[in-house]
């Protein structure tokens, strides 16, 4: 049996104005989803948690599977375990492909590969999501860490690996970059849920449609960008003040835009007095928001006390696992 792990994943600087060639900052958090792989002997068909497996119900894991399958070819049981919610805006698909991968390199009997676990995981997002799918969730999961996505290779932090696909029939480029940061000790990360699922596709395309009928409002987006740059130097040099401002920052850019929702500002009104900085995290219009604070728990209950359900996650979470082999 194999037994592998990744983790989720936020978005700390940069939403939407990424679309528009800005750079944006992802961090991986302490929620993670684990796949157990063991091959069967009584069943001559693939299983996912006792069923049968069906590939228009699991359209990652038959992509993944079709191209890293087992060299026997013997059909294997997968169970999926996680604490990463779904339809969050929190990476758990991308957690779960990328987990994938890895279990089935062991299978294959091949060494660990970071790069080929983001790749592969990334077209399977894409496959899945109609041929579109950014890079950064399954970077971050396969990496773990920060990773900065931009469309141009940014010298000043380590570079990571160049990706590209054809989207719309159009060749698409993105590099990935990743950085050290020294995070003070008590400092965290509370994650706010609103359970309200938000649909990425049609908030990406209201910021497409304010851009074009307002032209002049894409220097929002420019300066989301500009903040984004701050929030990673600040982090670079461990100045939680200076993070979680430009956070805030951030977040007042993305509202005036018209991404963010009621929801979402309830929760932030609720952690803003206890926490350093505060903004949604994802597309919008439901899902997330994060607060970094140097008091967990308290930020917690502020955010329960709302409504919304809440949990604490640290920086740099490993990436990709193998966490059993037998």
């Amino acid at each position: 049996m194999v037994k592998a792990s990744a983790p989720g994943k936020c978005i700390l600087f940069g939403e939407h104005a990424v679309v528009y060639g800005q750079p944006a900052l992802a961090c991986s958090i302490s929620q993670r989803m684990s796949i157990e792989l063991e091959r069967e002997d009584t069943f001559d068909s693939w299983r996912i948690d006792g069923r049968t497996f069906n590939g228009k119900k699991h359209p990652h894991i038959k992509y993944i599977r079709d191209h890293l399958p087992p060299h026997d070819e013997q059909p294997l049981h997968i169970r999926i375990r996680g604490t990463i919610p779904k339809a969050s805006g929190l990476g758990s698909s991308a957690a779960l492909s990328v987990a994938l991968c890895g279990a089935l390199q062991q299978i294959r009997d091949e060494p660990q590969n970071l790069q080929q676990a983001s790749e592969l995981s990334h077209q399977a997002e894409a496959q899945a999501q109609g041929g579109r799918a950014s890079p950064m969730d399954t970077a971050t999961s396969a990496y773990g860490g920060f990773v900065v996505l931009s469309d141009s290779i940014e010298e000043d932090l380590d570079f990571i690996e160049t990706r590209s696909m054809e989207v719309n029939g159009e060749q698409q480029e993105w590099h990935l970059h990743t950085f050290e940061a020294t995070i003070p000790e008590g400092t965290a990360l509370v994650i706010g849920n609103t359970g309200v699922h938000g649909s990425t596709s049609a908030m990406v395309l209201q910021v497409a449609e304010l851009i074009q009928n307002e032209p002049t409002r894409k220097v929002e987006l420019e300066t989301i960008g500009a903040i984004a740059r701050r929030g990673i130097q600040a982090l670079r040099n461990g100045d939680m003040k200076a993070v979680g401002q430009a956070m805030s920052e951030n977040h007042i850019v993305l509202r005036s835009l018209g991404v963010s929702s009621p929801d979402l500002e309830r929760l932030i009104r609720a952690a803003a007095p206890s926490s350093l900085g505060v903004k949604m995290t994802g597309a919008g219009g439901g899902g997330c928001m994060i607060a970094l604070t140097e008091n967990p728990e308290e930020t917690v209950g502020a955010i329960e006390m709302q409504g919304g359900r809440a949990f604490i996650t640290a920086f740099n979470e490993p990436g990709l696992q193998i966490e059993h082999l037998t």
